[in-house]
C-alpha cells in the first residue's frame, strides 16, 4: 500500500515537473518566425522642362526617352529588393503659364504610375515665355514630398537653353536648399557647351552635387533595328491582353495603356521598344486597376470583391473560379514577360555592338540615362 501512494505520488511530482516544460517546448513549437524583409529603397526623379517656343526638340527627346531611363533605373538593387521608382514633372518658361506663378507649372507630383508620366508628358506644348531656373527649383523642393531616408536617391534634373540666372529666385539659393536637403541637381543645356558654362548651367548643377551636361536638342535618336524588334512588340500585344481593368476606373485605365503605346510607337521604334521593356519591370505597377496586380498585392480583396467592380470575364463566376482565371492569367503573363525578358537581353546586346561603330551622339538619351545610372550607383544601388 506505501509503496503503490509512493509510487502515484512520485509520478504526479514527475508530471508537475515535466508538464510546464512540455508546454514552454509547444509554446516555442508554435511562436512564428517573422523573416525581416529589407527596406526598399526609393529614387526620386523630378523632371523641370523647358517648354518656351524654342524647345520643341528637348519635348520630342522627352517623350522619346521617358522609358529608356526607366529601364535604366529598374535595373538596380539595394540591399537585394528593386527600388521604387517616382517621377514627378514641371514644365516652365511657357507664357501659357500665368507670370504670378513665375511661369512655372507642375504637372504631375512624385508618383509610381508611369503610364500617368507618360500621359502628361505627351500632352505638353511649347509656347513662348520666361525661363526662371531657379524658381522652378525652388517650387519643386517646396511642393513635392520629397523623402528624408539617406537610403533614397533624389534627384532633380532640369533642362533648357536661356541663362541660369534669370527670374526673381536666385539659383544659388535654390541650389543651396536642395545640397541641405540631400537632394542632387543635374543640369542640362540644350546648345553649346562653353556657352552653358557662360551662363551658369555649369555652375547649377556642381553647387548641388549634380552633372552639368549639353545636349544638342534638335538631333535625331537614331534607332537601329535589330532581328528581335518584331517579336518583341508582338509579344508586347500579347502581354496587353493580360490586363483586366476593374473598379470605376478601370477601363479608362487600360484605354491609357493602350494610348500610352501607341504614343510610345508613334515616336520610333527604340521607344516602343523601351516601354515595352518597362512593362516587365517591376517599377511598372498597375494595382490601381489592374486585376492580376490587385491579386498579387491583395488577393482576398479581389476574390471578394462586388461583382459589379468586376471586369467582364469574372463576372457570374464563384470565387473559386475566379481564383483560377486569375492564376491561370498570371501564369500567361509571367510567361510573356520572361520571353520578353530574353529577347530584350539580345536587342540591346545587338544594339550596342552596332552603336560601337557610329558616331556618338550627344542626345538625352546618351547623356541623361549615363549620369543618372552613374548617380544611382553613387547612391548604393547594384548594377
Amino acid at each position: 500500500m506505501t509503496l503503490t501512494h509512493l509510487t502515484t505520488a512520485s509520478l504526479f511530482a514527475l508530471s508537475c515537473l515535466v508538464t510546464p516544460l512540455a508546454v514552454t517546448a509547444q509554446e516555442n513549437t508554435l511562436t512564428p518566425v517573422h523573416k525581416i524583409m529589407p527596406k526598399q529603397a526609393r529614387i526620386q526623379i523630378a523632371l523641370l522642362l523647358d517648354t518656351s517656343n524654342s524647345m520643341d526638340g528637348l519635348i520630342s527627346q522627352a517623350k522619346s526617352q521617358l522609358w529608356t531611363l526607366v529601364n535604366e533605373l529598374a535595373e538596380g538593387k539595394k540591399y537585394g529588393r528593386d527600388p521604387i521608382i517616382e517621377l514627378a514633372l514641371y514644365e516652365y518658361g511657357n507664357s501659357n503659364i500665368s507670370v504670378s506663378k513665375g511661369y512655372v507649372r507642375q504637372v504631375l507630383s512624385l508618383t509610381t504610375d508611369l503610364d500617368d508620366v507618360s500621359e502628361k508628358l505627351f500632352a505638353l506644348r511649347t509656347n513662348g515665355g520666361q525661363e526662371y531656373a531657379g524658381h522652378v527649383i525652388m517650387t519643386s523642393l517646396e511642393e513635392l514630398e520629397w523623402s528624408t531616408d539617406k537610403d533614397d536617391m533624389k534627384l532633380i534634373i532640369i533642362a533648357g537653353n536661356e541663362p541660369f540666372t534669370q527670374g526673381p529666385v536666385s539659383y544659388e539659393t535654390a541650389c543651396g536648399r536642395a545640397r541641405r536637403s540631400g537632394i542632387i541637381i543635374d543640369t542640362i543645356h540644350c546648345g553649346d557647351e562653353r556657352e552653358g558654362i557662360q551662363t551658369k548651367w555649369k555652375d547649377g548643377a556642381e553647387c548641388a552635387g549634380g552633372i552639368y551636361m549639353t545636349i544638342n536638342q534638335d538631333e535625331k535618336i537614331v534607332h537601329i533595328p535589330s532581328p528581335y524588334d518584331d517579336e518583341i512588340i508582338a509579344l508586347n500585344t500579347k502581354l496587353n491582353d493580360t490586363y483586366y481593368g476593374y473598379g470605376a476606373e478601370g477601363k479608362r485605365y487600360k484605354a491609357r495603356q493602350m494610348v500610352q503605346d501607341s504614343n510610345a510607337a508613334a515616336m520610333s521604334p527604340s521607344a516602343q521598344l523601351s516601354r515595352t521593356k518597362s512593362k516587365i519591370s517591376s517599377a511598372y505597377k498597375n494595382e490601381s486597376w489592374d486585376l492580376l496586380d490587385a491579386y498579387k498585392k491583395d488577393g482576398d480583396r479581389i476574390l471578394e470583391m462586388e461583382e459589379s467592380a468586376l471586369p467582364d470575364e469574372l463576372k457570374g463566376k464563384t470565387e473559386a473560379e475566379r481564383k483560377i482565371f486569375i492564376e491561370e492569367k498570371s501564369a500567361e503573363r509571367a510567361l510573356l514577360q520572361t520571353q520578353i525578358s530574353e529577347l530584350s537581353k539580345k536587342q540591346r546586346a545587338f544594339v550596342t555592338q552596332k552603336r560601337k561603330d557610329m558616331a556618338t551622339t550627344k542626345t538625352l538619351d546618351t547623356v541623361m540615362v549615363t549620369a543618372v545610372r552613374k548617380q544611382a550607383k553613387d547612391s548604393g544601388f547594384s548594377y
